[in-house]
């Protein structure tokens, strides 16, 4: 597609904003790139150097001309795992392939599937069932399986509510598990047939980075090995947090 020289930083603006919202929503870094480098083609550059790790977007564009165009984008949000938006960002990346947008209508289809967040309901009916099986497939019973599932709204109301107040991800497992383990030491406490390990095991598989661990070994046997270090990293600080939470949670409630 041959474009006006002048459209090229709205375009390249867009790809960093597509990247962004890739990121979020749970995609690894080589998708990323490759789809950053193909649509980049697409839309007339000669020739695209990206270089995607967890915390940065770094995309130039040379020109036909020989001009290059270079952004930064700072990633701060933690990418957390959403596939029906990774595959409607997927599908658009595909179609800007075969039919380049211009840049105005690439941002505001961006901005519509970024918008269309997972309905209520189906988060919370998601965690409850996970909770609960996880519960007895770990050897809980009918009753910790129950509990485990009223916890687990209370988890769901944690990541609505709390997680725009914590600085960082760590933080919010750390307070997430520690709120979760009182709740559930106490519950345990009122009623001993109770098993509390087997209803936390449960609801701390709401939390636990299963999804960025993986990418992380993923991103490394592909060979970016930078960014899966830092992805591994990050993840097993996230695990560590709430191990520490629930921790702290059974040392409070006394044992």
């Amino acid at each position: 597609m041959n474009q006006n020289t002048d459209t090229f930083p709205a375009i390249l603006h867009q790809l960093m904003e597509l990247g962004e919202a890739m990121m979020a929503s749970g995609a690894e870094v080589n998708r990323i790139e490759d789809t950053l480098n193909r649509l980049g083609k697409a839309y007339g550059a000669e020739r695209m150097n990206v270089l995607v790790i967890t915390s940065s977007i770094i995309i130039t564009m040379v020109l036909p001309g020989g001009q290059e165009l270079t952004q930064t984008r700072r990633i701060l949000t933690p990418g957390g795992t959403d596939f029906t938006k990774m595959e409607q960002l997927n599908a658009l990346s595909r179609q800007c392939c075969a039919h380049p947008l211009e840049a105005d209508a690439l941002g505001r289809q961006i901005r519509s599937i970024c918008g269309n967040g997972l309905p209520r309901p189906g988060f919370y009916a998601g965690s409850i069932l996970t909770a609960g099986s996880f519960t007895l497939f770990f050897g809980g019973n009918l009753m910790d399986a129950a509990i485990a599932m009223a916890f687990a709204v209370l988890v769901c109301l944690l990541q609505e509510r709390l997680t725009p107040l914590c600085p960082n991800r760590i933080v919010f497992n750390l307070l997430a598990a520690l709120l979760t383990g009182l709740g559930i030491g106490a519950a345990v406490h009122l009623f001993p047939i109770l098993h509390g390990d087997k209803i936390m095991i449960g609801d701390i598989m709401l939390l636990i980075p299963g999804l960025a661990m993986t990418n992380s070994i993923r991103d490394m046997l592909v060979g970016d090995t930078i960014s899966g270090i830092m992805r591994l990293i990050e993840s097993l600080l996230w695990a560590a947090a709430l191990a520490f939470g629930f921790m702290a949670a059974i040392w409070l409630i006394g044992g």
